[in-house]
């Protein structure tokens, strides 16, 4: 397929028409996906509650976080590919394309194969490490077992949805993703609730939604191709391919693994102070979770369009999308926040129903919720900052807010209010706004020093 076709830019250019319109209705497939992910992921956790029992919930919790931590990093390397993908088909560089392809697929082989063993052989250590309740220790293994053994499928589908993505094309994989919510409710239902299988059910229902998505996506590839030409010979080690996706997303992969990192560290904070706190803490991390999605959804966009924009040369127009961004997960962050400040029992009670669970978690969420706005922010700069291949620099501002503000504040506080759990929710709030500062320094900065040196 000719790379200056038509159907190609139809399918695929970034590039012309309204910014506003542009960055919308291509962040919208992104969240519809990761909604759907985050529903399927809730349906395990009701499946497990409702029919294998309470040591289920946890082990499903637990191997759920665990695995979590694989597909971040999947899906930061993959960010590589995406935005080198993007910049190349701005530059219109058909070769090019075609070499970052290929090297994509050796790289994440390569990850395939390393991962997988990994973790089968590290699955006692890792639910040991996070400190699994006795009870749920041997399903919570089993969970991850099963689950490890369909990692090549998880790296399969991110890295064909990355390269699609990456050309301009966000709906597609969309569609993949709604294949496996489909097949993964069914299977969830079918293989826990009626054939009482427990854990292994809803790990074999998983696995089994993600291999079906694969091959999905595997076939839809091959019917409809790609926009320039690509040839096995194009499967091959090229330094400066190699170098690319690595310089970008080695440190997107790095920031999501230590922000999942963080993530376990709070709850081992939470669950030092008793079963109440530990569940309030759950609790409102889900609802935080789901907040989330519009922000994280909109990083990912913006990442992908600034990547082709900057290859078109159309500097201005990545910057338009940039402050679009900015005003839309803002907004949504000012209405989220005011939301969870007004009515925080309509989103805890809907996970638990224990008044205690209910009125900790209450607290926890009037603070924590700031973040929604914060963060919001800081998702939309970093999305900019990946896609002009600045992607160190998240990197460092998230491993300085990590392990100097929201672990060390999440634990000081915990230990000096030990009544509330609202100090311990301002820990990622002020994270996040140490984030913000370290970023606008460096646009005031370097960035501006630099700018007039570089075309970016």
């Amino acid at each position: 397929m000719d790379l200056n076709s038509k159907k190609s830019k139809k399918n695929y250019d970034l590039t012309t028409g309204s910014v506003a319109k542009t960055l919308i209705a291509f962040a919208l497939p992104f969240l519809f996906s990761s909604f759907m992910q985050a529903f399927y992921g809730a349906v395990d956790l009701f499946v497990a509650g409702r029919f294998a029992g309470s040591s289920a919930v946890s082990a499903v919790t637990i191997g759920s976080q665990i695995m979590y931590i694989v597909t971040s990093i999947v899906l930061g390397l993959s960010m590589g590919t995406t935005v080198m993908l993007g910049r190349k088909m701005g530059e219109q560089k058909q070769k090019e394309l075609a070499q970052i392809l290929g090297n994509s697929i050796l790289i994440f082989f390569v990850l395939t194969i390393i991962l997988t063993p990994l973790m089968l052989w590290q699955t006692t250590n890792l639910v040991a490490l996070v400190q699994t309740p006795e009870k749920a220790v041997n399903e919570a293994r089993q969970y991850i077992t099963i689950c490890s053994a369909g990692i090549p499928f998880i790296v399969g589908y991110n890295v064909i949805s990355s390269i699609l993505r990456g050309l301009g094309d966000s709906r597609t994989p969309m569609y993949f993703i709604g294949i496996a919510c489909i097949i993964n409710v069914i299977l969830d239902f079918l293989l826990t609730g009626l054939f009482g299988m427990g854990t292994a059910g809803t790990a074999y229902a998983t696995v089994t939604a993600q291999a079906v998505s694969f091959i999905f996506a595997l076939f839809y590839i091959k019917k409809h191709g790609l926009p320039f030409s690509f040839t096995k010979k194009d499967i091959c080690w090229k330094k400066s391919s190699v170098k690319g996706i690595l310089t970008l997303g080695v440190p997107i992969a790095s920031q999501d693994f230590l922000i999942q990192i963080s993530f376990m560290v709070i709850t081992v904070i939470a669950n030092e102070r008793g079963l109440v706190d530990s569940a309030a803490v759950g609790v409102v991390e889900k609802i935080i979770h789901f907040a989330f999605l519009v922000p994280s959804s909109f990083l990912s966009a913006i990442s992908a369009i600034t990547a082709q924009n900057t290859g078109a040369g159309k500097k201005e127009r990545s910057i338009q999308t940039l402050k679009y961004g900015i005003y839309i997960t803002g907004g949504y962050g000012i209405l989220a926040c005011i939301l969870f400040e007004l009515f925080p029992q309509a989103f805890t009670g809907f996970f638990s129903t224990d008044p205690a669970v209910i009125h900790s978690g209450n607290t926890y969420l009037r603070s924590y919720c700031i973040d929604c706005f914060l963060a919001g922010i800081a998702f939309s700069l970093n999305g900019y900052l990946c896609g002009i291949n600045k992607s160190l620099i998240p990197f460092i501002h998230n491993v300085i807010s990590i392990f100097l503000v929201r672990i060390p504040v999440a634990y000081m506080m915990s230990k000096m209010f030990t009544d509330s759990l609202f100090p311990m929710g301002l820990a990622s709030p002020l994270g996040s706004l140490t984030s913000l500062l370290i970023i606008l320094f460096y646009f005031k900065v370097i960035y501006k020093k630099t700018a007039s040196h570089n075309n970016l």
